[in-house]
């Protein structure tokens, strides 16, 4: 694929909707151009390809546009053999870990934005049902849905990474060892390694640069 014709990823890096994005560009090998933002500074053109304004955004050499992870980590798959599958109950995972665990996630790591009546060991304590059952799962297999890695351990990844760092020594303290074990492997990978590159923010009409 020429420079030309390559995808255009918007991107915020510690963004988990866009880290499970580039994850799945990664695994697939597939390179795009990487445009890093910040959400406070959005640039016109992404706003312009997807009023909404979030992240993140993959414009086609077409000019197609997805701007919903999931829809771009099955386009991925799609294009190339990621080796990822799915199972029958990864679309219930994900629905819970996008609802339920994100919904008391924000208010556990962001309390002040909800308001002073925002009890944030009250959502730490109901998200850590979610992580519980995950740890369960982890029982059987060193995977999420299996012995081999899916498209679900790469769309739940980023969110629990953002909750063990939240408090990391608290997260260490508690009886999920099954699911610690499954991040850490995750965070040592290389393919982690390579989607977590720090790019500078761009600004157009500066020089394009690769995700990997």
């Amino acid at each position: 694929m020429t420079p030309a014709n390559r995808p255009i990823l918007y991107s915020f890096r510690r963004c988990p909707y866009a880290m499970r994005a580039r994850m799945a560009l990664v695994q697939a090998g597939i390179q795009c151009v990487i445009r890093e933002v910040l959400l406070k500074e959005k640039p016109q053109h992404l706003l312009a390809i997807s009023p909404k304004g979030t992240v993140p955004v993959l414009l086609l050499a077409d000019g197609s546009v997805m701007d919903e992870s999931l829809d771009i980590m099955h386009w991925a798959m799609r294009q190339h053999n990621a080796g990822w599958s799915e199972t029958d109950d990864a679309a219930v995972l994900i629905e819970r870990n996008d609802s339920f665990f994100k919904y008391h996630l924000d208010r556990y790591k962001y309390p002040q934005r909800f308001g002073p009546e925002t009890d944030a060991a009250f959502h730490r304590q109901k998200a850590g049902l979610f992580l519980a059952e995950l740890d369960e799962r982890l029982l059987a297999s060193i995977n999420l849905c299996g012995e081999q890695e899916r498209f679900a351990d790469i769309a739940l990844l980023p969110f629990v990474r953002q909750f063990a760092a939240t408090e990391p020594e608290l997260f260490s303290s508690l009886p999920y060892p099954n699911l610690q074990a499954w991040l850490n492997r995750w965070l040592e990978s290389e393919r982690f390694n390579s989607a977590m590159q720090r790019h500078a923010q761009w600004h157009p009409g500066d020089a394009e640069t690769l995700l990997f």
